[in-house]
């Protein structure tokens, strides 16, 4: 017997829907692994507090930030060749939020005038965000809000 129109269909994604329920979430990176791919890429990173402990604001912690975002940071290091400092990850003291430094998803950069000419002149201006940052849009999705003395980089995929 010969399925035919939406009833040959609906198995398929059935099957589909099933795959993607499967799907795990974004990966988490260590510290270590975060480090290391960050090393090799040319990309520094500091803190006042000379540490990487996540539960400390004067640290720089990479402790469960998302592959995506360590991606993304390499891409942007390679795309603008900048120098980029990372002086913000996933430890505390930033604001909440589902797409926030603690669930993985922000870096902060030094300002500079490479970065910022980069992202002024590569990227599309979208307005202020509620605290009052520029904000400008990658077309990879990704935010760059211009906090002033850094750069605050939401990364929703691996593109800069």
């Amino acid at each position: 017997m010969r399925l035919s129109g939406k009833r040959a269909i609906l198995p398929a994604l059935a099957a589909f829907a099933a795959v993607l329920a499967l799907a795990a979430p974004a990966s988490a990176v260590t510290q270590s692994q975060a480090e290391s791919t960050f090393r090799s890429a040319g990309i520094t990173w500091s803190s006042s507090g000379g540490c990487t402990d996540p539960a400390n604001s004067t640290c720089t912690s990479f402790a469960g930030l998302r592959q995506a975002s360590v991606d993304g940071a390499v891409t942007l290091k390679r795309a603008s060749a900048c120098a980029l400092n990372i002086t913000g990850g996933t430890e505390t003291g930033h604001a909440g939020g589902t797409y926030s430094h603690a669930n993985g998803y922000k870096l902060d950069f030094t300002h500079t005038t490479c970065l910022t000419n980069w992202v002024h002149g590569t990227y599309t201006y979208i307005g202020l965000r509620g605290d009052g940052a520029p904000m400008y849009e990658a077309g990879s999705g990704n935010v760059y809000a211009d906090e002033g003395n850094h750069w605050d980089v939401t990364y929703y995929t691996c593109g800069c």
